[in-house]
């Protein structure tokens, strides 16, 4: 499971916040396993954001954005999965 942590404190989008590029996204309970000990997912990093969008003067999340599982040493475990995504997004 991702937990977000978003520092976006103005653009919101379905009564959420836009998710961003720069936003902390940290993984608990991954199983992945390296060999022994285990080697976790700890967090996402981001290399992929929409170019289409920002917000607060960084890059938007959507579902063609691509993230990387990170374990605590920097080791690229695989790629993130985006399951749910806001429809639709209209503006001013």
């Amino acid at each position: 499971m991702v937990k977000v942590i978003s520092s976006d404190t103005r653009v919101q989008a379905a009564s959420s916040f836009v998710l961003r590029s720069s936003d902390t996204f940290t993984i608990a309970g991954c199983s992945f396993t390296l060999g022994i000990p285990p080697h976790p997912c700890v967090r996402v990093q981001w290399v992929q954001p929409s170019l289409k969008s920002q917000a607060m003067g960084d890059f938007t999340l959507t579902e063609e954005s691509l993230g990387l599982c990170v374990a605590a040493d920097m080791a690229v475990q695989g790629t993130v999965l985006i399951n749910f995504t806001q429809a639709q997004v209209s503006g001013l």
